[in-house]
C-alpha cells in the first residue's frame, strides 16, 4: 500500500488542522495510507521575537515543504479574548490607560490603535495555549487578539468576547483558509488533493496574495484585506497602515468571475498563481482575480502606498 507522508508543525491547533484534511482524504482515498510527520519550523524555535523583527518570510511553513490552498474559508476575522476579570467588556470599554491588548501582528496592532487610541498594543508570542496561557495567569493583558478561524477549530469558540469585523480590524492575507502544501513535481498528489478545492475561497485567496505580493508586502508592514463574492462580484478591499496607525490607504475594487461548481471541469493544464495551483478551476477566472489583486495594489501604490510602507518597515527594523 502507497503511503503519503504529511507534514505538519507540532502544535495543537496545526494538528487538527492536520488531522481534519488526513481524515477526509483517507475517506476519499480508502486504498491509500497516510503517515502525518510533525516538526518544529523556524517560528516555533524563536519565540523570544516579535514576527515581525525576525527577518523571514514563511516563518511557520518552510521547513513543512509538503501542503497547499483548500477547503472552505472558515471565518477570516479576528476575535478578542479576554481576561477573566473582563469579560463581557469590549475593547471600547476597557479601562483608559491601563489596558494592555497582546497580539503578534502589526496588522491588528495599527488599525485598532487608530480607533482605540486609548488602548497599549504588546506584543505577545507562542500557540494558542501558550497565549492563551499568558492571558489568564500573568496578569499583563487586559484581552489578546487571535484568529477567530484558530479558535473554532480548537473548540475554544467560548473563549471569543468580541468579533472585530472589517470595519474595525480588516483580516491578513489568507486568513480563515486552511491549505495544503504540494511540490509541484508531485502531479499525482495535485491530483489526490484537487478534490478538495473551494472555489470561491481559492479565487479570494488568489486575489488576496496578489494584492499583497504587488504590495510587497509580509509580516514586517501592517497590510489588511477584506474579500467578498456577490453577485458574479469579487469585492477586494484593501489596506495599509503606519506603524501607529496614524496613516493609512485604503481603496475597493471589483471585478466580474465566475465561480465554478465544485466538481465542474477546468482546464487541462494547471496555472500557479501566487504559489496556488488549482485543478478544475478555470484559468480565467483565476486570471481574473489575479489581476483584481494587482490593479488594487497598483492604485494604492500610485496614491502613494509605498512611501508608508517603506517608513514602516524602516521604523520596524530599527526597534
Amino acid at each position: 500500500m502507497r503511503v503519503i507522508r504529511v507534514g505538519t508543525r507540532k502544535s495543537q491547533l496545526a494538528r487538527i488542522q492536520t488531522d481534519s484534511v488526513v481524515a477526509t482524504l483517507k475517506a476519499l482515498y480508502p486504498g491509500l495510507q497516510f503517515e502525518i510527520i510533525a516538526m518544529s519550523t523556524t517560528g516555533d524555535k524563536i519565540l523570544d521575537t516579535a514576527l515581525s523583527k525576525i527577518g523571514e518570510k514563511s516563518l511557520f511553513t518552510k521547513e513543512l515543504e509538503h501542503a497547499l490552498e483548500r477547503n472552505e474559508r472558515e471565518c477570516p476575522y479576528d476575535a478578542v479574548v479576554f481576561h477573566p476579570k473582563f469579560v463581557g467588556k469590549t475593547l471600547e470599554t476597557l479601562p483608559e490607560k491601563s489596558s494592555v491588548v497582546g497580539t503578534s501582528s502589526l496588522r491588528r496592532a495599527a488599525q485598532l490603535q487608530r480607533k482605540f487610541p486609548h488602548l497599549e498594543f504588546k506584543s505577545i508570542r507562542g500557540n494558542l495555549n501558550t497565549r492563551l496561557r499568558k492571558l489568564d495567569e500573568l496578569q499583563e493583558f487586559s484581552a489578546i487578539i487571535l484568529a477567530a478561524a484558530g479558535l473554532q477549530r480548537m473548540g475554544w469558540q467560548n473563549r471569543v468576547g468580541q468579533i472585530l469585523h472589517p470595519e474595525e480590524c480588516m483580516y491578513a492575507v489568507g486568513q480563515g483558509a486552511l491549505g495544503v502544501e504540494v511540490r509541484a513535481k508531485d502531479q499525482d498528489i495535485l491530483d489526490l488533493v484537487g478534490v478538495l478545492h473551494d472555489p470561491e475561497t481559492l479565487l479570494r485567496c488568489i486575489a488576496e496574495r496578489a494584492f499583497l505580493r504587488h504590495l510587497e508586502g509580509g509580516c514586517s508592514v501592517p497590510v489588511a484585506v477584506h474579500t467578498a463574492m456577490k453577485d458574479g462580484q469579487l469585492y477586494l478591499t484593501g489596506g495599509v497602515w503606519s506603524l501607529n496607525g496614524a496613516e493609512s490607504m485604503q481603496e475597493t475594487m471589483q471585478a466580474t468571475i465566475h465561480v465554478p461548481a465544485q466538481h465542474e471541469d477546468g482546464p487541462e493544464d494547471d496555472p500557479q498563481l501566487v504559489g496556488i495551483t488549482a485543478r478544475n478551476i478555470p484559468r480565467e477566472a483565476q486570471l481574473a482575480a489575479e489581476n483584481l489583486g494587482i490593479s488594487l495594489a497598483t492604485l494604492l501604490l500610485n496614491k502613494g502606498a509605498k512611501n508608508i510602507l517603506d517608513v514602516a518597515r524602516q521604523l520596524n527594523d530599527a526597534h
